[in-house]
């Protein structure tokens, strides 16, 4: 009897293994969507499709990049969570997924951690606190002076609730114990634009959406994730003296919990190649990001730590409404 048990589940074993063999050995035969949960020209739109233009070479298919912003970027990921479970609907997106659902797990019905496979962290984006070229704040004290005698008169536009921008709101104020009035929107372009527009007075957006608004002697960087030279005079929290600096984003490639196992392997295999490529190295920080390669595991264990801690900062705050 227990012969037949382990005849059984050999058989059984060698069945799924060649299934997975063959779909590997297929795939892929078709163009693959990669969805973008952000508005064209936003940072993780324009890192996402330089990496399609060179993950299709290396996939030997079309690899067509989708928008689909709205909702922090909830709306495209949960689109892919409950896509075909084929490797033929691929996510390219950044933190907010689950800085989102960490704020609402209630109410965001895509939880990343349980209903989407993380196959590598791909971009970093660094980000910074900006105001326009004119404004009375030369540098980042006189700004949190300015807060502190005025609690609520600041209105900070960021890519949405319960995304990286709300995050690090939370952690600027939390630090700084000040207050200001979070303004969401859906992308990073509509935020720059309302900073630019004199419709609120910050912005917490990518150093490379704002490098070309800063050239032009249009906004200023007062705080900034990491140092960059890009920004030689532009200072992390923590070199002001606070605990904690904002955070960067983090842009990521993902797939719906369940594709099969060997077009796992193809897709993280051609990825890894992809993200490692001069071409896209090169490309990447021409966009003043840069490429920042985590394979699956490891990233899944970044992640969960980072939605944990963001989960409990998040939920402590007020949710601010949406103007």
């Amino acid at each position: 009897m227990r012969r037949i048990i382990l005849y059984s589940f050999l058989i059984i074993f060698c069945v799924f293994f060649s299934i997975s063999f063959l779909q590997a050995q297929n795939y892929p035969t078709q163009p693959i969507q990669l969805v973008i949960p952000m508005t064209p020209g936003d940072m993780t739109d324009l890192t996402g499709r330089v990496l399609a233009s060179e993950l299709q070479k290396n996939l030997k298919t079309a690899v067509i990049p989708i928008n689909k912003p709205g909702g922090g970027a909830t709306i495209g990921a949960d689109f892919v969570a409950k896509s075909k479970k084929d490797g033929y609907t691929i996510l390219y997106a950044n933190s907010n997924i689950y800085y989102a659902h960490a704020m609402n797990p209630d109410t965001v019905p895509c939880n990343p951690l349980r209903d989407l496979d993380a196959l590598c962290l791909a971009v970093s984006l660094p980000i910074v606190l900006m105001v326009q070229a004119d404004s009375p704040w030369r540098d980042m004290k006189e700004l949190i002076e300015f807060m502190k005698q005025n609690p609520g008169k600041i209105r900070v536009s960021t890519t949405g609730v319960g995304g990286v921008g709300h995050f690090n709101h939370e952690i600027i104020k939390t630090e700084t114990k000040t207050e200001s009035i979070m303004v969401p929107y859906k992308g990073a372009s509509p935020a720059m634009t309302a900073l630019l527009g004199g419709h609120v007075e910050l912005a917490v957006l990518s150093t490379g959406l704002v490098l070309p608004h800063i050239k032009a002697g249009k906004l200023r960087a007062l705080l900034i994730s990491q140092r960059l030279p890009e920004f030689p005079n532009v200072p992390t929290l923590k070199e002001l003296g606070y605990n904690r600096d904002i955070v960067s984003v983090r842009n990521a490639f993902y797939a719906p919990v369940g594709i099969p196992e060997g077009v796992k392997r193809v897709l993280i295999s051609a990825l890894e190649k992809t993200i490692k490529s001069e071409e896209v190295m090169r490309a990447v920080n021409q966009l003043s990001a840069f490429v920042d390669y985590v394979p699956s595991d490891e990233f899944k264990k970044m992640m969960t730590e980072e939605y944990e801690m963001v989960r409990k900062l998040l939920k402590a705050s007020v949710k601010p409404e949406k103007q």
